[in-house]
């Protein structure tokens, strides 16, 4: 992962309500959860909702399926651990690690 890339997404989880959104998502599992019940559970307002989801799925931190009528945000687990594993990749490459 490039730096550009994983500032753009780590910018996006910056953001309180985009990052109580994800944690939301990624509590639930890898079947995410309705954009109803998220705005229920979160108390954020539907329009105000729809932006910070979208600025989640431009970065590909949760995709958007749609089943009959309902809309369903899941998260990208892989995405969220190759951006972990990017923040950790030098760990300690200067010095002696501890951990």
């Amino acid at each position: 992962m490039e730096n550009e890339i994983a500032a753009k997404k780590l910018a996006e989880l910056g953001h309180i309500t985009r990052l109580s959104i994800f944690r939301y998502l990624v509590k639930a599992g890898d079947d995410g959860a309705p954009v109803g019940q998220i705005q229920k559970e979160l108390n954020i307002p539907g329009s105000t909702l729809s932006h910070h989801i979208s600025r989640l799925v431009s970065v590909g931190l949760i995709r958007q399926v749609r089943e009959s009528r309902t809309l369903y945000c899941i998260p990208q687990f892989e995405v969220l651990n190759d951006l972990v594993e990017f923040l950790k990749s030098e760990c300690c490459a200067d010095a002696k690690c501890k951990s």
